[in-house]
C-alpha cells in the first residue's frame, strides 16, 4: 500500500504519525501520545462519513487501527489532507462507578502524594475520566484524567492475582479489573459494578470515548 506506507505525517500538523498496511484489509496509524490517539479516534468517528467504507476502528495506547478498509490508497490520501484539532471535551455516554476505598495500596498511594488517604480518595473521585481504549481482559477500559502529578509507576512486582472489581492506577491510567488476574497496578478499592457481561448489550460497559465517575461509597 505505497499511498499508505509514505503518509508518515499528521494530517495537517507536519511531521508526526505513521500510516502502515495490516494484513489484506487494515491500516494501523500510529501517533506520539495517548492524547492523540483520542483525538484522532474522536476525529475519525465525526467524520466517518467521508472515509472509504470501514468496517471498525479500534484505539489503544498509541495506535489507532482501521479494518475493513474498502480502499487504503484512498483512506490515506483522506487522512493527509485532514487536519486533527486538539481533543475535545468528552460528550459520549457517562458511567458512575461506585467505589469502596479500602484498597491494599490506598495508604501507599496517599504517602506517595504527601496527603492523607481520605485526601487521596478525594484527589481520585474529582476527575471526568475518559475511556481511552480497551484491552488486557474483556471489560478492562484504559481511563485517563487523573492529573499527570499523581501518576504512578507499575508495582516492580506484580500480585499474582488481583481480585474482580479492583479500582487501580498505574502510570497515567486508572482502570477496574473485570476479573481476577495478575496486574501490578495499585489498588485504591474495589466495585460492585459489572464491567463485562455477555448477557448484555452492548457486554462492556465501558468502551472508549465513554466518560466515568468514580463515586465513594462505604460498602459495596
Amino acid at each position: 500500500m505505497a499511498a499508505a506506507a509514505d503518509a508518515g505525517r499528521r494530517p495537517g500538523r507536519g511531521a508526526g504519525p505513521t500510516l502502515r498496511a495490516v494484513g489484506e484489509d487494515a491500516v494501523l496509524v500510529e501517533l506520539g501520545t495517548v492524547e492523540e490517539v483520542a483525538a484522532l479516534y474522536a476525529t475519525l468517528l465525526a467524520r466517518r462519513d467521508e472515509l472509504p467504507a470501514i468496517t471498525e476502528i479500534v484505539p489503544a495506547a498509541r495506535t489507532v487501527l482501521l479494518d475493513g478498509v474498502a480502499d487504503r490508497t484512498a483512506l490515506a490520501r483522506t487522512l493527509r489532507g485532514w487536519t486533527i484539532p486538539e481533543l475535545p471535551p468528552a460528550e459520549g455516554p457517562s458511567v458512575e462507578i461506585p467505589t469502596v476505598y479500602d484498597g491494599a495500596d490506598l495508604a501507599d498511594v496517599a504517602a506517595r502524594w504527601d496527603v492523607s488517604p481520605e485526601a487521596a480518595v478525594r484527589i481520585h473521585t474529582a476527575p471526568e475520566y475518559r475511556v481511552a481504549f480497551c484491552g488486557f481482559a474483556p471489560g478492562f477500559g484504559y481511563l485517563t484524567g487523573l492529573p499527570e502529578r499523581y501518576h504512578l509507576p507499575r508495582h516492580a512486582t506484580p500480585r499474582t492475582a488481583v481480585p474482580t472489581g479492583s479500582v487501580a492506577l498505574a502510570g497515567p491510567f486508572t482502570g477496574v479489573y473485570p476479573r481476577s488476574s495478575p496486574g501490578g497496578w495499585h489498588l485504591l478499592g474495589r466495585t460492585s459494578a459489572v464491567l463485562w457481561d455477555t448477557a448484555r448489550d452492548p457486554a462492556a460497559l465501558l468502551a472508549p470515548g465513554v466518560r466515568v465517575r468514580f463515586t465513594a461509597v462505604t460498602n459495596g
